[in-house]
């Protein structure tokens, strides 16, 4: 099968990789143009380049030349793997058999960009699910789920797309949501909320965003935590957002129902440090308030 793919990253390297290893002829690679304040080079770019494949950068994809180039391709597929730039239908349908594309949530919830941390309008293809648990953070529910998952999915859709032998199952609109960026307003703890709650946005934001907290104008950014429920709210240790323990390797921070125990974090641009480091450093000390 000759294969187009618009992708970047190490999603988009994944993809390639998965399709050449299997035999396809990918007949062209779509990445985004060079970033001059990137700290590495496009993985997805250098992945193409090495392997001898046509590597086509775009300032934008809805021109006529990223048209014609696709055209000159003469893919029987498109498969769109982490894509930054916007596809226009009229490209999309260029390939033989159209386009792919893969969305890490179950459509139709969750469309938009942050799909993972908060948990498209084309037919559905294919679908799978993945369990989150009880303590899985954002980058272990899509490095050990959604990247894997997503990979093989891309796989049996453009299999099955390219056969004949799919299902274009309409997206119920009844059921569709749109949730927008995990952005820092998001990712902000509020020690007021109840234990159950502020740990699970800081999973949702670990590594990113980041859920975070000020500090003396500082600002806290919490990665690793633990959390610990109390039995009954009689036995609720300090006020919310009150430093009420600080051990040998962490330091606890009371709230509604509970504590949440710090394991791992950093100040501002700093490196992530472990809870005792960053309270040292701080100089934190029991009954000091992180800001509500």
């Amino acid at each position: 099968m000759r294969v187009a793919l618009i992708g970047s990253q190490e999603f988009g390297k994944a993809a390639l990789e998965a399709f050449l290893e299997r035999g396809d002829e990918v007949v062209a690679v779509f990445c985004p143009p060079d970033n001059s304040k990137a700290t590495k080079p496009e993985i997805l770019k250098e992945t193409a380049l090495a392997r001898g494949l046509t590597m086509l950068q775009f300032p934008s994809l809805k021109g006529p030349e990223a048209a014609q180039a696709m055209r000159d391709s003469k893919a029987d597929i498109c498969v769109m793997a982490y894509v930054l730039q916007f596809v226009p239908q009229d490209l999309v349908k260029i390939p033989r058999f159209g386009t792919i594309q893969y969305h890490p949530s179950l459509l139709p919830k969750y469309r938009g960009p942050s799909a993972i941390g908060w948990s498209i309008a084309g037919e559905i293809i294919l679908q799978k699910e993945a369990p989150i648990g009880p303590d899985d953070t954002l980058g272990q529910v899509y490095f050990n789920h959604l990247f894997p998952l997503g990979i093989q999915a891309l796989l049996e859709a453009a299999d099955l797309v390219a056969a004949g032998k799919h299902k274009e199952i309409v997206q119920d609109e009844s059921q569709a949501n749109y949730e927008g960026w995990f952005d820092q307003a998001a990712a902000r703890i509020h020690w007021s909320n109840h234990v159950n709650q502020i740990y699970n946005l800081i999973r949702a934001c670990n590594p990113a965003p980041g859920a975070w907290t000020p500090l003396n104008g500082e600002k806290v950014q919490i990665y690793d935590v633990r959390k610990h429920v109390t039995a009954t709210f009689g036995s609720v240790k300090g006020k919310p957002g009150e430093i009420v323990e600080i051990g040998n390797d962490s330091f606890k921070v009371a709230c509604h129902g509970g504590q949440i125990e710090i394991l791992k974090a950093k100040v501002g641009k700093g490196s992530k440090v472990s809870g005792a480091e960053l309270s040292a450093s701080l100089g934190l000390q029991l009954g000091q308030f992180f800001d509500a």
